[in-house]
């Protein structure tokens, strides 16, 4: 199965009750499922049906799902409010009487801010507000499905950018098995050649030589990490083979191998060693940065 990652961006149309609609809805990482929804005044009564088709189609995300609406050419009903008419007229006829001008015209008093209004789709009957609302989560679910395939779509891409990181990893902690294995007698023949500088022509017993060395090959022995490494290369491949909601789970995975690949190299006692696992630390780096994109 394919991973699914926690980006994307769907949108989806309607049209209904005089207003045509878009729903735009994009994701972005997210620790939980975070949906925030932006939609003019009067329409909350969708955000609670809004909710659970999210719920039922995420796991992880902060999903922003944006309401945009347009009247119709027919719902363009215009009306004059009587009652701001009425004033406006008792006001010009007032202000005529006082000041002896000509009273206000009929186009005047119709221009006045309030006389002629818009009716509002938003005010609408409970039936007319059932069926559309109905219209508006018919397309809301559209948009989540098409948000979805995205995620998808996103999930098919970053499972081949995870392969190829834990592909290297997998390599570079195969070196690093190779060079750990050649400490041993490297840093005999080192201890070998301080003491013989240090004390001259006195010869240090083969004994005490191999005691030291073995001290140090303990401190320096990484073997405990290095399977740890390839267990965890184990564990990061069936997790992505998996195909389930599985981002948390290689998160904690990449963190641990972050761990193993420091106490190499704290515990390395050879150069080619310590550059291999700082090439490890910076492929580790890159998958998890991949993994934090993951549902």
């Amino acid at each position: 199965m394919t991973l699914v990652s926690m980006t994307g961006f769907a949108d989806a149309q309607g049209a209904g009750a005089g207003l045509r609609w878009r729903w735009e809805v994009k994701s972005v990482n997210g620790r939980s499922l975070d949906l925030r929804l932006r939609m003019p005044t009067g329409f909350d009564s969708v955000e609670p049906a809004a909710r659970m088709l999210a719920a039922e189609r995420f796991r992880r995300g902060s999903i922003q799902a944006t309401l945009t609406l347009e009247m119709t050419e027919g719902a363009r009903a215009m009306r004059i409010d009587a009652g701001a008419l009425a004033s406006a007229v008792r006001i010009a006829q007032e202000v005529a009487l006082e000041t002896g001008l000509a009273p206000a015209r009929v186009d005047g008093l119709l221009a006045l801010k309030g006389v002629i209004v818009q009716d509002d789709p938003s005010l609408i009957d409970d039936v007319g507000r059932a069926a559309r609302d109905a219209g508006l989560l018919e397309s809301l679910a559209g948009a989540f499905d098409a948000l979805v395939r995205a995620r998808r779509n996103e999930g098919a891409k970053l499972g081949a950018l995870l392969e190829s990181e834990i592909d290297e990893i997998e390599r570079l902690t195969g070196e690093a098995s190779l060079l750990a294995a050649q400490q041993l007698p490297q840093m005999r023949q080192r201890l070998k050649a301080q003491l013989d500088e240090l004390i001259g022509t006195n010869k240090v017993p083969e004994e005490r030589l191999a005691q030291e060395a073995a001290l140090l090959a303990l401190r320096a022995d990484v073997r405990e990490e290095l399977d740890r490494l390839v267990a965890h290369v184990q564990e990061a491949r069936a997790l992505l083979a998996s195909g389930d909601a599985v981002g948390r789970r290689i998160d904690f995975l990449a963190q641990e191998f972050n761990r193993e690949a420091n106490t190499l190299c704290s515990k390395s006692a050879d150069i080619a060693l310590t550059q291999v696992g700082l090439a490890l630390k910076a492929a580790i780096d890159r998958f998890r940065e991949q993994a934090q994109n993951v549902e």
